[in-house]
């Protein structure tokens, strides 16, 4: 299952990330939350070029895409420290049918500690040659809690145009009405599948109504992850993914495009960062 997360609870047993039951889960899609590495998100037509060289890499979706990297529906070796210290390793060269062409081991580890859980990813270069690269998370939260639907406030001035395959189209622009959450906003029936940038890496939920008592998320993240995508979920959950870099970054890296943080890791060099989960108030 990738190293993913099948549930995540408060210790009330309120459900904080999508419900999971374990005898349907089938794939890492069908979890609470899952790795993405070495790249996130789709890359148009399972192609790019880097450094002179053209790269073709297996689509794995209906409209010819490489989406979401190659550990999440792979073994990972896992180590138990503690009952609330995970740590998950990974190695591509275990694969031969790994979809990337350059070698890397990659490292995720889960720490619980009080009303936070701790998300590290480690993503390194175990190549003779430089490897283009990029990583993120794609937790669901649940929406509905007491029947009641949060609202979704972060600070990101820029995002980005996309085509029919949600594919970026150019370089970031400024946010305009409909897609600015600086102002926390109410979701309600939106339908949001958006990539934000130069954000401040804080993205809070809160439930809290009238004369109830307070009840907030917040999930922080390393300015490694330069990236924020939001998406509800067909299921009703609400997807924030902290990634380090714009969707289909290879092609418009090697078209130009500035902004969007494509990560070139030496041979033996590391991609690293943590993504912090927080809960406040009544849980």
């Amino acid at each position: 299952m990738g190293a993913s997360v099948l549930n995540l609870r408060a210790a009330s047993g309120r459900s904080v990330l999508r419900p999971v039951n374990l005898a349907d889960v089938q794939t890492s899609s069908q979890c609470a939350s899952f790795v993405l590495l070495p790249f996130s998100n789709r890359i148009r037509d399972a192609r790019f070029t880097f450094e002179g060289q053209d790269i073709q890499l297996r689509a794995n979706t209906r409209d010819g895409l490489a989406q979401h990297g190659d550990v999440r529906n792979r073994p990972w070796t896992v180590t138990r420290p503690t009952e609330s210290h995970l740590i998950c390793d990974f190695d591509s060269r275990n694969f031969a049918d790994i979809n990337w062409p350059w070698a890397f081991t990659a490292r995720v580890e889960y720490r619980l500690h009080g009303p936070h859980l701790d998300t590290t990813l480690t993503l390194t270069n175990a190549d003779t040659r430089d490897m283009p690269a990029g990583m993120g998370l794609h937790p669901y939260f649940q929406r509905l809690q007491d029947g009641v639907d949060p609202t979704l406030g972060f600070d990101a001035p820029l995002t980005y145009d996309t085509d029919e395959r949600h594919l970026t189209l150019g370089g970031a622009h400024e946010v305009q009405p409909g897609e600015d959450y600086r102002t926390p906003t109410c979701i309600g029936p939106r339908e949001i599948d958006r990539t934000y940038t130069a954000w401040d890496n804080i993205v809070r939920l809160d439930w809290t109504e009238a004369g109830s008592p307070m009840r907030a998320l917040v999930q922080t993240a390393d300015n490694v992850f330069s990236h924020l995508v939001v998406f509800t979920a067909p299921d009703g959950t609400l997807a924030l993914e902290p990634v380090s870099h714009a969707t289909d970054a290879f092609n418009l890296a090697a078209q130009g495009v500035a902004g969007v943080d494509l990560r070139v890791l030496s041979p033996g060099q590391s991609l690293a960062g943590t993504v912090r989960i927080t809960l406040e108030g009544a849980w």
